[in-house]
């Protein structure tokens, strides 16, 4: 059986959003439901939701092993031809190399020792096969025969937007879930996968074509758009992957997306759910029947805006899995890992002289209400905006941005650094910030979220 979150955390949790616990002997009085008071109810609706969310996040596939491993037929390449497959097999360092996370917790008391003493084979499929019965891949979920055989593998929604803290080794740890993965390079993994002809008939090319797309993604990156749009690359040439954004710090966020006209959280759940995992359920957007914008979606209309599988092991889930979602918070920066003093500073121009309150609103650290903009209001080109419905880019929250630095800033990662994105704002807005006041303002944006501001706010 998978592990859940044990009960006494999922009440520390409830507690921490603000829920109060009612004992036997309260007065407090409200309107009864079944027997029941309703707030306490409502708590433990929340003790549930949470424990349910948390689950569909970790484990869930919704059925998505149907795609993955019975038509792509990647389990095949993951165990090998020695194992029953086919080419050289996965191996564990190939998989850790790739971005792929191994959960600590899962792993037997043997297992964590032989890995710390470095005695366990990280050269052989067969400890990927391992890794996997044992529910140890994060993201990734192995179907088994009963010979012990790979029959099939699903993904799940902490493939990307989860990651482990390294504990036992580079990518060996426990889970944090809402971190983007930006060392999964999910292009490459696909690519593993011996039959991508499905893929290659829906874009209207070739196998061969759909590698050399997927390869060019590189770490940290997904193109959403790909196979509703078949837009490739940009003008420029490059990739038209965008980097894998964080899934914390969402409560009171609007839209959730780089481009935001997508939707909110738990509109994206069920498109991801549906279109880009693959998984079995219902999902209606007629937005995508334009043929001019989707050429692909709207020749599938079917498989797209008006999907609607015989069996939903989808829909029942998205209300526990919205909710889990919410409740994870943005992480408060390690001690040490910024200037205090320059991020006080900071703090001063970031609210004044640098004007970024405009759109970045405490504790939110985005737009309350509508937080999208043209890419004309914020410098830069339209073309991943125009993938978009609306056309519009989100003001991203800032809560949590020392964890995902690595692959750079905004949603193609064209600014390495956060001072380059400074520096662009300084420029676009002609605030005229000195070199040092630019510094400050980074280090006070690597401090966030600030736990004492934020009370201050509220």
């Amino acid at each position: 059986m998978r592990s859940r979150m044990p009960i006494v955390a999922l009440t520390v949790v409830v507690a921490a959003l603000g829920f109060v616990a009612i004992g036997p002997g309260s007065t407090r009085s409200g309107p009864v439901t079944g027997g029941v008071p309703y707030d306490r109810a409502v708590r433990r609706n929340a003790l549930d939701q949470l424990e349910e969310g948390q689950h569909v996040f970790r484990y869930d596939t919704f059925g998505d092993e149907a795609y993955w491993g019975d038509t792509l037929r990647l389990h095949d390449a993951i165990e090998g031809a020695a194992h029953g497959g086919v080419g050289p097999g996965l191996t564990p360092r190939t998989a850790l190399g790739v971005g792929l996370k191994v959960d600590f917790d899962a792993l037997p008391s043997r297992l964590q020792k032989g890995l710390a003493r470095g005695t366990v084979n990280l050269d052989d499929p067969a400890t990927t096969l391992a890794l996997l019965q044992l529910d140890a891949v994060v993201g990734v979920t192995g179907l088994f025969n009963t010979d012990g055989s790979l029959r099939s593998v699903g993904i799940q929604c902490a493939l990307c937007h989860s990651t482990v803290d390294d504990g036992l080794a580079p990518g060996i740890g426990r889970r944090l879930d809402g971190w983007a993965n930006r060392d999964l390079d999910v292009g490459a993994i696909v690519a593993l996968a011996p039959n991508l002809q499905p893929v290659a008939d829906l874009l209207g090319t070739d196998e061969d074509t759909v590698r050399t797309v997927l390869t060019s993604w590189g770490p940290g990156k997904f193109d959403a758009e790909l196979l509703l749009d078949g837009k490739a690359l940009r003008p420029d040439g490059s990739t038209g992957a965008v980097l894998i954004p964080p899934a914390f710090g969402l409560a009171g966020v609007n839209q959730h997306t780089w481009t935001g006209a997508w939707g909110t959280a738990t509109y994206w759940n069920a498109l991801v759910a549906n279109l880009e995992m693959h998984g079995k359920g219902v999902f209606f957007d007629p937005r995508m029947d334009d043929p001019v914008q989707f050429p692909i979606a709207a020749a599938h209309p079917e498989a797209y805006g008006h999907k609607r599988d015989a069996v939903d092991l989808i829909t029942a889930k998205l209300p526990a899995l919205h909710f889990y979602q919410l409740s994870i918070p943005a992480p408060a920066p390690p001690r040490g890992s910024f200037d205090e003093e320059a991020a006080a500073r900071g703090d001063a121009l970031f609210s004044g002289k640098a004007r970024c309150t405009s759109c970045h609103v405490a504790p939110l650290w985005t737009e309350p209400g509508w937080n999208l903009h043209k890419a004309s209001e914020i410098g830069i080109d339209d073309f991943q905006a125009l993938r978009g419905p609306d056309h519009v880019y989100r003001t991203a929250p800032l809560g949590g941005l020392w964890t995902h630095q690595k692959g750079g800033f905004y949603h193609d990662g064209r600014f390495a650094t956060l001072n380059d994105v400074v520096a662009h704002y300084d420029a676009f807005f002609a605030l005229g910030l000195s070199a040092q006041e630019q510094s400050d303002v980074v280090e006070y944006l690597k401090s966030l979220p600030n736990d004492a501001e934020a009370r201050a706010e509220r």
